[in-house]
């Protein structure tokens, strides 16, 4: 369920950073900061944390790569 609302935030902010590049940081910072919440309580638990935390750093890393992504392909266009 976790990874469906992870893919569906990517995509959404994936068009917002096509239509509206400066809006989307706001977006992506907002979506990253639950993910970062998620990572830093996963990894203090003893022993496997930084397993648990594996996940959330990675849909960060998503999120992050889906807004540069939108903004890259918005400065191609010739509008």
């Amino acid at each position: 369920m976790l990874i469906i609302a992870v893919a569906a935030f990517c995509v959404l902010l994936l068009v917002l950073a096509f239509v509206a590049p400066r809006l989307s940081r706001h977006a992506e910072r907002g979506g990253k900061a639950p993910a970062h919440l998620g990572a830093r309580g996963a990894r203090k638990t003893p022993g496997i944390g930084h397993l648990l935390a594996k996940p959330f750093e990675s849909a960060s890393k998503w999120m992050g790569k889906s807004g540069s992504a939108g903004r890259k392909a918005r400065g191609k266009t010739p509008v």
